[in-house]
Formats: C-alpha cells, structure tokens, sequence
C-alpha cells in the first residue's frame, strides 16, 4: 500500500512540473529547392534579405494574425519581437523593396497557403504539418 501512494506522489509531482515540450515546425512549398535552411537563412528570408530561391522562384513569406504558441517561438527564433518585424516590414515596404507577409487566420490556412503557393514558407505547429509541405526546420520549445 505504502509503495502504491509512493508510486501515485511520484506520478501526481511529474504531472504537475511542466516538462513537455511544444515544437513548432517551418514549412515550405514542396518545390522549394532547399531541404533544411540555418535561422539566419530563415531570418533572412523574412527580412526580404532573400528575395529569390536557387530555382530562381520568388520566396513568398507567409505570417500568422493572431498570437499563438507557433508564431511566439517563431520570432523568439528569429530573434526579434513581432513589433520590431512589422518596423523592418514597413520600412521595406517604404522603401519599395518589399511586402510584408500576408498574415493568414490560422495554422491550418498557412498549411494550405503554403502548399499551393510556388516558393512559399512559413510555420505551424509541428503537429500541424501535412504530407502537403516540406518540413525544413524543427523547433521543440519548453513549456513554462
């Protein structure tokens, strides 16, 4: 009986502390000539720094409205906030070298978009990720 409680407690503290992780994964068109990409190349493509694939198709950066999990460790990834994104998008856009991302409703949109736009990336929880897109880039994050 005492062992039973043990083994109970033990189970009841893993459950409490929070040790799962979420991941997020950066998706593309399936002809997007590249496999994997570094965070500085995903940083440079949604800086409009890479405005061409190698296969000499447009990179069309897809963004999500509204603030969710994915989108969080996305630009933690990238190293900037969402506000200081939209700053270097404006900027771009001013100074005509480029649209910001087209910002779409949810996870389930951006894998469409995605899938049926030529030279298209972008992220969604990694569970999220359809047979549809290719999966470049892989992010497990630690709840808090």
């Amino acid at each position: 009986m005492m062992s039973q409680c043990f083994i109970a407690a033990s189970v009841f503290l893993m459950l409490g502390v929070k040790t799962a992780t979420a991941q997020f994964a950066v998706i593309a068109h399936k002809e997007v000539p590249a496999d994997t990409l570094t965070q500085a190349q995903i940083l440079d493509l949604y800086c409009a720094d890479i405005k061409i694939w190698n296969n000499k198709v447009p990179v069309v950066c897809f963004d999500l409205k509204l603030q969710s999990d994915s989108r969080d460790a996305f630009y933690k990834l990238l190293g900037k906030t969402p506000s200081r994104m939209k700053s270097l998008w404006l900027k771009k856009l001013l100074m005509g070298e480029g649209e910001p991302p087209a910002a779409l409703s949810s996870e389930e949109e951006m894998v469409k978009k995605v899938a049926s736009t030529r030279g298209a990336i972008g992220f969604v929880s990694a569970a999220k990720a359809t047979r549809e897109v290719k999966v470049i880039f892989v992010v497990a994050k630690k709840e808090k």
